[in-house]
């Protein structure tokens, strides 16, 4: 469904749009970096409220929120479009295409999280939910006004603009942030990003919710042990008691690099222990 997006301005017959801090500048017929935000004759609309490409009844651990409710599940729900362009996305055929999917209204989309047997609420994941910004804030903001315990997470690249991040954090109660690499070159090459915006939005809700944070170890690329520590190092100047969890890299779209060494990860451990009182290795 197509709907006037939030959190853009007109400039010289150009849409300026700040969700995110591409701040893409947007001519008339085109669309943004994300692929869902598009300018037509002087507004600018987002194309994928609502559309759902992807639902699951998950355990919370696998989003991964190993430290909010955990033995609980949580209805998991995406679409289509990022503002990444990971060349190991595990998730390319819904972030980086247009993928087939199906209207959902807020108000069935809650009608099914408060209904789902054994259920704790709504996780925003599969794709980057910051893209599918109007959609996550309006029926995150439903979901509290309509049950205040239910819960809302999100699952993010952490790539958002702080004006927009800190309009959503007061209805959301756990978000699990990327941490792909601490090095700005890294975000460029690979994923066509930048550090800085990251680490504010980690330091940003770190203040308002549960935040635990996910890097992935990719071979040949930020699979080092210093790499390793100095995140370690940077989460515990925000707080030493946000969960990291070190992530093993697998083949994957574009790249095809060999799957990150175990023994590898198992130092990648110790060392981030040093700082960091909670650290889950995962995909091993």
């Amino acid at each position: 469904m197509k709907k006037e997006a939030m959190f853009y301005e007109m400039s010289k017959e150009k849409v300026h749009c700040f969700l995110c801090p591409h701040n893409c500048v947007i001519e008339n017929g085109h669309t943004g970096k994300c692929n869902v935000r598009t300018h037509e004759d002087g507004k600018l609309y987002t194309i994928n409220y609502g559309e759902v490409t992807s639902v699951s009844l998950d355990p919370i651990e696998k989003k991964p929120l190993h430290y909010f409710r955990p033995g609980s599940q949580i209805l998991s729900v995406g679409s289509f479009g990022c503002n990444f362009v990971c060349g190991f996305c595990q998730n390319y055929d819904i972030s980086q295409f247009k993928a087939k999917s199906e209207f959902v209204s807020k108000e069935e989309l809650i009608k099914t999280i408060l209904t789902a047997k054994n259920n704790i609420g709504v996780a925003f994941t599969y794709n980057e939910p910051s893209i599918w910004y109007e959609y996550v804030y309006d029926c995150a903001r439903f979901l509290k006004e309509t049950d205040p315990k239910a819960a809302v997470a999100i699952v993010t690249n952490g790539y958002i603009s702080q004006e927009p991040l800190k309009e959503l954090l007061p209805y959301v109660d756990a978000m699990n942030i990327d941490l792909k690499s601490i090095n700005g070159k890294y975000y460029k090459a690979l994923c066509g990003g930048s550090l800085e915006p990251v680490l504010k939005t980690i330091e940003t809700a770190a203040k308002a919710c549960h935040v635990e944070v996910t890097t992935l170890l990719v071979t040949g690329e930020n699979d080092t042990l210093e790499e390793v520590e100095e995140i370690a190092k940077i989460l515990s100047h925000v707080d030493p008691g946000i969960p990291l969890h070190l992530s093993r890299y697998f083949p994957r779209y574009k790249l095809e690099n060999a799957p990150t060494d175990i023994g590898f990860m198992r130092k990648a451990e110790e060392i981030a222990r040093k700082y960091l009182d909670k650290v889950i290795l995962g995909n091993i």
